[in-house]
């Protein structure tokens, strides 16, 4: 347990320089870095804004499966899509019903991605930035609903530039992008909705094996 705790505690100075770490810390958008090479992939690094989404403190959440954050009306399916993605160490983006400390259930929209280490080509962080879906669901043009939901053109810059930020900090220590601008902003295709009915059979239980 105590070598466990060591690993996760020097899984992010490992990789990351203290600029990086204060860098993120400024930002109050909803994301998470993980570590797939730790048992259980736990959680590493949390952003001020995704705590206070879900209530947590930083204690709480750091060492801890992306899994906690998932409840009983959880889609099944959605989450071993994510653990395929994590097997596969390659991007995925869905949307899923998460939980707040309180219970509150919420649905957001799901973008985890990989971060290679030059040397070897290994992944050894995942980034998931997790943003909220406020809008119910909408219907398109057409009169059907549509399961697509999708990043704003800025929002998915911002992730591009989260993205590109820590990996150009595996090779140069340097990831001063993230002081400027980094916006996560998402927004719904007008003609784009979630329809929750189709995305999650009612009464789907959380998966609650495997790594995520």
């Amino acid at each position: 347990m105590e070598r466990q705790l060591e690993l996760i505690e020097g899984s992010f100075d490992a990789c990351f320089s203290n600029g990086v770490s204060e860098a993120l810390d400024e930002l109050p958008h909803n994301f998470t870095i993980s570590d797939p090479c730790i048992s259980g992939h736990p959680i590493v690094f949390v952003s001020r804004g995704f705590l206070e989404m879900l209530g947590y403190s930083k204690e709480e959440v750091i060492g801890r499966n992306g899994r906690m954050f998932q409840g009983e009306g959880t889609c099944r399916r959605s989450v071993m899509e994510i653990r395929e993605a994590i097997r596969e160490e390659r991007e995925i983006q869905v949307s899923l019903l998460n939980y707040r400390k309180d219970g509150t259930p919420f649905w957001i929209l799901f973008h985890l991605s990989p971060v290679f280490r030059d040397e070897d080509g290994r992944a050894v962080h995942f980034i998931a930035v997790q943003v909220p879906i406020a809008r119910s669901p909408l219907r398109s043009r057409s009169g059907h609903r549509s399961n697509e939901i999708c990043l704003s053109e800025d929002g998915f810059k911002s992730f591009q530039m989260l993205h590109r930020s820590c990996r150009r900090e595996l090779r140069s220590d340097t990831m001063l992008e993230l002081r400027h601008g980094l916006e996560f902003d998402c927004v719904l295709d007008t003609d784009k909705g979630l329809d929750v009915e189709e995305l999650c059979e009612a009464g789907d239980a959380v998966w609650m094996g495997g790594a995520f």
